[in-house]
């Protein structure tokens, strides 16, 4: 009976001693698990905000270039982006101006280059005027050529009545000189005055040479009031 009852008390003594042993062995695992959860969990959480935290940098950095907030949120403007911009806009604007004044200077070229051209046309068309011309009779035998056209008065400063005044220097010898020239084409600094007299009322003959006196010329002229000396026929002499 003793002995029954002490081998009752060994194995439920033994029995208190496994589930103490598997109770602590429980509790140590149950604490490597919290402590590997919550350790490495942290872990992940730490390298997600400092991921976060480097990728609003890079955008504050992005922004700071230009401009943007501090922490506080008040605008944040970059000086340097401000100097550039306007540094930009002054270029832009001088661009602008330059390719404006280059398109006036082009345009006042044009307009120069059309002037001189009509001038031109002008000159030519009174050139051509005293170029067109048809065969006339010639007043003797010592005429190689003779012609006439629809030339028109030289023109004048005379005014009131006209008496034809030959003295060298006078206003209708300098004019007469002049009317000659456009009608035979040589110069009036060059051209030598062999004669110039009266052919009738308001009419005058004049005998002219170039310097060389190779080219020789009689030069029929009636006189227009208010216009001046008109040539009406040109002979060419031999």
């Amino acid at each position: 009976m003793s002995q029954t009852r002490s081998n009752k008390f060994e194995k439920r003594r033994k029995n208190t001693n496994a589930i103490t042993i598997l109770s602590i062995a429980a509790g140590i695992v149950l604490v490597i698990f919290l402590a590997v959860w919550v350790f490495g969990g942290g872990d992940d959480t730490t390298e997600e905000g400092t991921e976060s935290d480097a990728s609003e940098n890079t955008s504050e950095e992005d922004n700071g270039e230009a401009g943007g907030e501090d922490d506080n949120g008040f605008l944040i403007t970059d000086p340097d982006s401000n100097e550039d911009e306007e540094n930009n806009n002054e270029s832009d604007n001088e661009d602008a101006n330059r390719e404006e004044d280059n398109a006036d200077e082009d345009e006042d070229a044009d307009e120069d280059a059309a002037n001189e051209e009509d001038e031109n046309e002008e000159e030519n068309e009174e050139d051509n005027s005293y170029e067109d011309r048809e065969s006339a009779e010639p007043s003797g035998d010592d005429v190689a050529e003779a012609y006439t056209g629809d030339w028109d008065p030289i023109g004048t400063e005379q005014e009131g009545d006209h008496n034809t005044d030959f003295s060298d220097g006078s206003a209708d010898r300098v004019e007469i000189k002049r009317a000659v020239s456009k009608v035979t084409g040589l110069s009036e600094d060059g051209m030598i005055e062999h004669w110039v007299g009266n052919n009738g009322p308001d009419k005058v003959i004049a005998t002219v040479s170039d310097s060389s006196n190779s080219e020789n010329y009689r030069v029929f002229l009636d006189w227009v009031d208010g216009e001046g000396w008109q040539p009406t026929q040109v002979e060419e002499l031999n």
